[in-house]
């Protein structure tokens, strides 16, 4: 299968089958790939929260736009991005990046110190603003692997955000909801499938500057 078809194959999922899960392995793939996902400075100032509790999922659908696809995927995965971002993660980014590359954290103390200069000059919203937007490359990796596994999955922006952080207690944890994912398999009689995908003719999007 090329990139091409991976991309016409997948769709908004409307309808998940309930009785259809992802396989353990299938889903350390996944977890793995937002692992991977690329960030801004490599800080992945995110967490994931795979909700498997039905009552806390019945409880994020009616903060959902009561939409099915919260308790029926197979897997429900709340992508939060944090707060705030402190020296102290910056630190601990430094740190872990010296011991993966097995140097000595000396050696990477101006590129800390670099990092720590650029956020300082950001407003606690915009920092906000700009680890949420991570989330959104994240979910782009996300989308394409499971594309590329034939798995299912709707990306939602639709529920109530404030909800959620109260639900999943995550203001204290200096998290907030960003994005959700919900991951499974389609019904057969999700008639979204079978709609033929709308999209702009590449000359109404790409312009070639020479």
């Amino acid at each position: 299968m090329t990139i091409i078809d991976d991309m016409n194959w997948r769709y908004a999922t409307k309808k998940f089958d309930k009785s259809k899960k992802i396989s353990p392995e299938q889903f350390e793939t996944l977890l793995e790939v937002l692992r991977l996902a690329p960030s801004s400075y490599g800080l992945q100032p995110l967490h994931y929260l795979v909700i498997e509790n039905p009552e806390i999922r019945q409880k994020l659908r009616l903060k959902s736009w009561n939409q099915a696809q919260v308790t029926d995927a197979s897997h429900l995965i709340v992508m939060c991005s944090f707060a705030d971002l402190s020296p102290e993660h910056i630190d601990s980014h430094v740190q872990n990046a010296a011991k993966i590359k097995g140097v000595d954290v000396s050696e990477l103390a101006g590129y800390g110190d670099f990092v720590k200069k650029e956020i300082a000059k950001l407003s606690r919203e915009e920092i906000s603003t700009w680890n949420s937007k991570q989330a959104y490359i994240a979910l782009g990796h996300v989308l394409h692997a499971c594309a590329q596994m034939r798995i299912d999955a709707l990306p939602m922006e639709g529920f109530e955000p404030a909800a959620y952080d109260e639900i999943l207690q995550l203001s204290s944890r200096n998290l907030k909801a960003t994005l959700v994912c919900a991951i499974g398999y389609r019904s057969e009689d999700d008639a979204a499938q079978h709609g033929k995908k709308v999209r702009k003719e590449l000359a109404d999007l790409v312009e070639i500057i020479a």
